[in-house]
């Protein structure tokens, strides 16, 4: 179980090695199960402790380097100067390693105004041992730190030693060779002070009640299935669970590839390594023990799947017995906690050949491997209370004349403005391409062509398959096009943004210049995207992160919020699909219905019954709690 812990204080693996003059580890300790703590000891110095459970290591936090490009797969190095050792931390959750690297650089640089201490003034004080643990990060601590660090900025050459450590840790980027491939530790800016000289407070965005009782069962072992309509932030908290549980031994997948890259994971086929996972359950097995599949699945104490209502109940069995074949356990799925997360009102699993897909819930094993069911209700996508309930009714498929009626009035809206169009939302990808390459010719204009670089050209079409950018963009001045990755959130500049092209820098590179309707002009410039590939290998795609806006797929565009959306629904072909198409809109006077027909709303029944099950077995649970609760209320009254 992984219980609460402090801001200052980090569970994980060390690894603590002594360096030569050369920089090469000559000796090293490694440490499985590691806790590393901030603190001060008995001359309010800073100190980094690590303890292995029976004898803890003090390292003082005075002259040091800190190394952290790969702390969002939960690593860093810490490289004690004088000492002339270093202490790796590895497999860390990486939100709480974030925290704490930024609990360390804040504190560091707000005790760099107090003089140290000698040595010969320590041994004559003759105060006892004593470590206690940093507080958490306070306002007053991050004003001392932008105080001390504008007073090192004023400063051309700073003379005092200690200043110069500030700098070191601030911003020295020293190649530092490293003996071990597999604890990469290139130096990268923490902090500069020059390019970020004010400093503030660290937020994490506050999950709901819901969204902590489902982080608190995950964290609690269970095996969890969390859902909720559109908009109610279940990417948003996959994306947290993800940050509070071990790397090494979590996997992050999803139903498709788009899905995959919004979390930071790979789609679930490429995890399984089973293929189609359409063979024999012999074959899948024999499959699933190539290598580097292997190590997946033997590895794997975590699994995350995302739009899991995409993910057939065939499929679902077969991973399951592939999880207790290759792991020799008779528990379900081999012991691996499930995380698992989805709308089943949504998109459903696409059907193979003539057999109809059933939904994953139908599965043999699906009441087996999941402990607990839990529903988000909170919508946070649209603020509209009436638009809420307009697609609270549609997703369960029960279209009123009032909803019929609001619907049909929509295809009056106006919602073009400044020149961006509304993006059409179509049912079939053919459409959308067909819409985009017509539009974009209509255009007068030179042609401007952005081709994507990629770690591996060969393995462009995986790279596709995950990506949501393509290798090559087209653009003119005029072109619709829309945001894939968040930019600038405080200023409206998110993924699904919708703008137009205004004109293009001059210069080799040409870049665009788009107004958006949120009424920021920006100069969009190449973003890189990462991609974990099978055998734990990363790709990566750097492109602009835009996309063509006249027209995207219903697919496609799970997960995004539209500011200005155009529907035709004539086309629907499956459940679910009017909903996810409408309630992709901010709100309701941002969205035009063509040609609606109430007809075309479905919503799977057995789906429905599914809910409606979940819901009652919920009240029940309530209900048994609250009569727990009051038992023990009158027990402990009549003592």
């Amino acid at each position: 179980m992984l219980g609460h812990i402090e801001p200052a204080e980090l569970q994980c693996t060390v690894a603590v090695e002594r360096l030569n003059p050369a920089g090469q580890a000559i000796k090293r300790q490694l440490i499985r199960k590691a806790t590393v703590t901030l603190g001060r000891n008995e001359f309010q110095e800073i100190v980094l402790r690590v303890h292995d459970g029976k004898a803890p290591q003090n390292f003082m936090l005075r002259d040091f380097q800190l190394f952290t490009r790969f702390a969002k797969d939960g690593k860093c190095t810490v490289k004690f100067i004088p000492e002339n050792t270093q202490v790796l931390v590895s497999d860390c959750p990486p939100d709480r390693l974030k925290m704490f690297l930024k609990t360390l650089s804040i504190k560091h640089q707000a005790s760099q105004g107090i003089n140290p201490v000698s040595d010969r003034d320590k041994l004559r004080a003759g105060l006892p041992r004593a470590f206690e643990t940093l507080s958490p990060l306070q306002l007053k601590d991050v004003q001392k730190a932008n105080e001390l660090r504008s007073k090192v900025n004023a400063s051309v050459q700073p003379k005092d030693p200690s200043e110069r450590s500030v700098n070191k840790v601030l911003g020295e980027r020293k190649q530092v060779k490293r003996p071990r491939p597999d604890c990469d530790t290139s130096p990268v800016k923490v902090l500069h002070p020059n390019k970020k000289p004010v400093l503030v407070l660290p937020v994490a965005q506050k999950l709901s009640k819901e969204q902590t009782a489902v982080l608190n069962a995950v964290l609690s072992g269970k095996n969890v299935f969390f859902t909720g309509s559109a908009g109610t932030g279940k990417s948003f908290l996959l994306k947290r669970i993800i940050g509070s549980l071990p790397p090494k031994s979590t996997y992050a997948t999803a139903s498709t590839g788009v899905a995959a890259c919004h979390i930071g994971g790979t789609t679930l086929h490429s995890f399984a390594g089973v293929g189609s996972g359409s063979a024999p359950l012999e074959q899948c097995i024999e499959l699933a023990q190539r290598p580097g599949v292997l190590q997946h699945w033997t590895s794997c104490k975590h699994l995350v799947i995302d739009e899991i209502s995409m993910v057939d109940a065939e499929f679902f069995d077969k991973l399951e017995a592939v999880a207790r074949s290759i792991r020799r356990s008779t528990e379900p799925f081999g012991g691996i906690q499930l995380i698992v997360c989805g709308d089943f009102l949504q998109l459903p699993p696409v059907s193979k050949g003539k057999d109809k897909a059933n939904f994953c819930f139908r599965s043999r094993s699906w009441r087996k491997c999941i402990h607990m069911n839990m529903e988000l209700t909170e919508v946070r996508r649209q603020t509209d209370k009436a638009f809420i309930s307009l697609l609270q009714a549609v997703r369960v498929g029960r279209v009123t004349e009032e909803v019929t009626a609001q619907l049909l009035r929509s295809a009056n809206h106006s919602i073009e403005r400044d020149g961006i169009l509304a993006t059409r939302l179509c049912t079939h990808k053919d459409d959308v391409e067909l819409t985009n390459e017509n539009k974009l010719k209509q255009l007068p204009g030179v042609m401007r062509v952005f081709e994507a670089v990629d770690s591996d050209p060969m393995l462009f079409r995986t790279i596709d398959a995950q990506s949501p950018v393509s290798r090559l963009l087209q653009l003119k001045v005029g072109a619709q096009v829309m945001l894939t990755k968040n930019l600038d959130v405080q200023r409206g500049l998110v993924n699904g943004a919708r703008g137009v092209v205004v004109d293009f820098q001059p210069g080799n590179q040409g870049l665009p210049r788009v107004r958006f309707l949120c009424g920021a002009v920006e100069v969009i410039k190449r973003e890189r995207w990462m991609f974990k590939a099978s055998g734990g290998l990363y790709m990566s795609r750097q492109q602009l992160p835009l996309k063509l806006a006249w027209a995207i797929s219903i697919h496609k565009s799970q997960g995004m919020t539209l500011d200005c959306v155009e529907i035709s629904l004539a086309r629907v072909f499956e459940s679910g699909q009017a909903y996810v198409a409408l309630s992709r809109a901010r709100s309701l006077e941002g969205l035009r219905v063509m040609d609606f027909d109430p007809r075309v709303v479905q919503a799977n029944k057995d789906v429905l019954l599914f809910y409606k099950r979940l819901r009652k077995e919920r009240l029940l649970m309530q209900s048994s709690m609250n009569d727990f609760v009051g038992q023990s209320n009158k027990e402990n009254s009549r003592w």
